[in-house]
C-alpha cells in the first residue's frame, strides 16, 4: 500500500510569519497537518539525510518537533530560500564553502522530495522563471502588451534609447539586490532617468541595467495568481512625489491597497504566461494608463501577497492551501 502522504511541508525563514500562518491556517482548516521549515536553521538546526544505494532512494528531515520521512510528505510550498546563518566562530576562509554545501545538500533533499512524487510550489527546476526578459518575450508571446525595454551595459545604446522614448526613461535592476525583508540592507528602486543622468553612466562596466520607457499611470495593480485564478489589488502613487515612478516609495499615508479589476482577456493571457513560466505561482505588477490599458511589467515566482488578503480580504492563502491539499494533479 502506497504511503499516506499527509504532511504539507513550508519552506520559509525564521522572520516570515504573516503569509506562512495564514496557510498553515487553511490547511488545518481542511483537517491537512502542514510543517514550517526555516531554511536559515540548517544545517545548525536541522538535520537532513539523503541516501541512494541498493536498498532504494531515502530522504528524512529532522527537527525539534521529530523525524519526518519523505515518503509522508504530500506537497511542499517554496515560499523562500535564505543562506544558513553559521557560527560566528566559523573561520571566515570556511564560510562560503559551508554555505555553499549547505545549499546543495538542502537542494539536493528538495529533489529527492520532487522525484518521490511530491508536489511543489514553485516547482523545482524553473530558475530561469525569474529572468525579466525571458518573462517579457514570452509575455508578448501570450499577446500582453510591455514596455519598450533595453538591457544593456554599453552607454551609447541608453543614449540612443533615451532619444528613442523621447527622454521618458527608467532603469531598474534585472534581479533583486537583496532576499531580506528586515531592511537595513541595499535596495534599488525603478528610477527616472534624466538627461543629467546620461553622463553619469559609468557605472555600466560593472553591471548592466535594464531600461525602460516610463509609462503614464492611472494605477498600478499587483495580481496574485494560484492556479487558474487571479487575485487583483490596485495600488495608485499619482500624489506621491517620491512614488509616482516606484510606488514602495510612498509613505503609507499616501498610498493604500483597494481590490482591482483585471479584464478576462488579460487574466487569460496572463495565466498562460505562468503556466508557460512553469508556476504553479506567481505575482504580477501591471501599469494601467488613463486610457485603460494594461502593461505587463513582470511576474516575482515568490512575490508578496499578504498585503493583499490582509488588507483587502483576498483568499489567496485559501487557495494556496487548497493547491498543497490536493490529492490530484494540476491545482
Amino acid at each position: 500500500m502506497p504511503p499516506a502522504r499527509d504532511i504539507v511541508l513550508l519552506l520559509t525563514h525564521s522572520a516570515d510569519f504573516y503569509t506562512v500562518d495564514r496557510v498553515v491556517e487553511e490547511l488545518s482548516r481542511r483537517g491537512v497537518r502542514s510543517v514550517r521549515v526555516n531554511t536559515d536553521g540548517f544545517p545548525a538546526e536541522l538535520e537532513l539525510t539523503s541516501t541512494l544505494g541498493p536498498g532504494g532512494d531515502e530522504v528524512v528531515l529532522r527537527t525539534a518537533a521529530g523525524e519526518l520521512r519523505g515518503e509522508d510528505v504530500r506537497s511542499v510550498w517554496v515560499r523562500r530560500l535564505v543562506s544558513p546563518r553559521l557560527d560566528e566562530s566559523l573561520e571566515e576562509d570556511w564560510r562560503e564553502s559551508c554555505v555553499r554545501e549547505s545549499q546543495a545538500a538542502l537542494e539536493g533533499f528538495l529533489d529527492g522530495l520532487q522525484a518521490a512524487g511530491c508536489r511543489f510550489i514553485n516547482p523545482l527546476g524553473v530558475e530561469q522563471a525569474g529572468n525579466k526578459l525571458r518573462q517579457l518575450r514570452l509575455a508578448v508571446a501570450q499577446g500582453l502588451e510591455v514596455p519598450p525595454t533595453l538591457v544593456t551595459n554599453d552607454e551609447a545604446r541608453v543614449r540612443s534609447f533615451f532619444e528613442q522614448v523621447r527622454g521618458r526613461m527608467v532603469a531598474k535592476m534585472q534581479t533583486p539586490l537583496t532576499q531580506s525583508m528586515s531592511g537595513g540592507q541595499p535596495f534599488v528602486y525603478t528610477s527616472a532617468i534624466g538627461p543629467e543622468h546620461l553622463d553619469e553612466l559609468e557605472g555600466l562596466r560593472h553591471s548592466p541595467m535594464m531600461f525602460q520607457e516610463r509609462i503614464d499611470k492611472s494605477h498600478e495593480l499587483r495580481v496574485a495568481v494560484v492556479g487558474g485564478r487571479c487575485f487583483v489589488g490596485a495600488i495608485n502613487a499619482s500624489r506621491s512625489a517620491e512614488g509616482q515612478v516606484d510606488w514602495r516609495r510612498s509613505r503609507p499615508d499616501e498610498v493604500h491597497w483597494e481590490k482591482g479589476e483585471l479584464p478576462a482577456e488579460v487574466a487569460e493571457r496572463l495565466v498562460r504566461l505562468v503556466a508557460a513560466l512553469g508556476l504553479v505561482y506567481g505575482a504580477a505588477d501591471f501599469i494601467v494608463t488613463p486610457e485603460g490599458r494594461h502593461v505587463f511589467l513582470e511576474v516575482n515566482p515568490g512575490g508578496e501577497w499578504g498585503m493583499l488578503e490582509k488588507d483587502l480580504g483576498l483568499p489567496i492563502a485559501a487557495a494556496l492551501a487548497g493547491a498543497l491539499a490536493s490529492e490530484g494533479g494540476t491545482p
